[in-house]
């Protein structure tokens, strides 16, 4: 079990003091972008007033919605629904197979806007969402203790051509795109113990289209559930036993 010391402060305000909430599904998406060197992901800073992880730099993703169940993979599509909702960015592909384009992620904001749900407005656009190019990297928990808490599958997915990023106003408070390193280097963006964690597991790979091929090869592994430890002289250690990506095809 590791042991990392960097807790997220006012921790003590979001621990509980009664039986475990049950975690709410949820599912978060690193988005890849491999036109550069170093490889970059997108990242988001939630809002100093948002209820989860106010201030912190953190993925796009979210809840699963009841219209999530509609499609063959729910914990995949809720990825790609919070992934638009949040930063703009739609997998999901035309009739001709080609990836959306912004004309068409205009089309959707519009119609979402006017009221119209997400599956409707998917459909009058005339696209489906890109299940398939989700592949699952890791499940976490949130601790025991914790007030909210979440079990959020976490996926990589290369960034699709011809978007723009459109940040959601009152959840977005900025963006950036980054290197794994680069996010885990003193002084870098805030950040809570799952997305350190994650982070951690994917940057020694130079390569993101190999670390997809061979995470595709892999089945889904258990869920990592932290613990909460306080210190004798105060404060909180977060714990857990996380491991890297397995290297082979069998997740040993």
């Amino acid at each position: 079990m590791t042991q990392r010391p960097q807790v997220p402060a006012g921790l003590a305000g979001a621990l509980g003091d009664g039986r475990p909430v049950t975690p709410r599904p949820a599912s978060t998406v690193l988005l890849v972008d491999q036109a550069v060197r170093p490889w970059r992901l997108l990242m988001m800073r939630r809002p100093g007033g948002a209820d989860f992880a106010p201030g912190a730099y953190v993925f796009p993703g979210g809840s699963h919605h009841t219209e999530d169940a509609e499609f063959a993979d729910p914990a995949r599509a809720a990825g790609i629904r919070e992934l638009f909702e949040e930063v703009g960015v739609l997998l999901a592909r035309r009739p001709d197979g080609r990836f959306a384009r912004d004309r068409e992620c205009v089309r959707l904001r519009t119609l979402l806007a006017d009221g119209s749900g997400w599956v409707a407005a998917l459909s009058e656009v005339g696209l489906t969402v890109a299940l398939d190019r989700l592949t699952f990297l890791a499940r976490w928990v949130t601790p025991e203790p914790v007030r909210r808490r979440f079990d959020t599958r976490f996926y990589l997915a290369r960034r699709p051509a011809g978007q723009t990023i459109h940040p959601q106003a009152g959840e977005v408070d900025d963006w950036l795109w980054i290197s794994p390193g680069e996010a885990l280097e003193p002084g870098g963006p805030s950040l809570v113990h799952a997305t350190r964690r994650v982070l951690e597991s994917v940057a020694s790979e130079p390569d993101p289209g190999r670390l997809i091929a061979r995470l595709r090869r892999r089945r889904e592994t258990p869920p990592v559930v932290p613990q909460i430890r306080p210190r004798p002289g105060g404060g909180f250690d977060v714990l857990d036993d996380a491991r890297p990506p397995a290297s082979s095809g069998d997740g040993r």
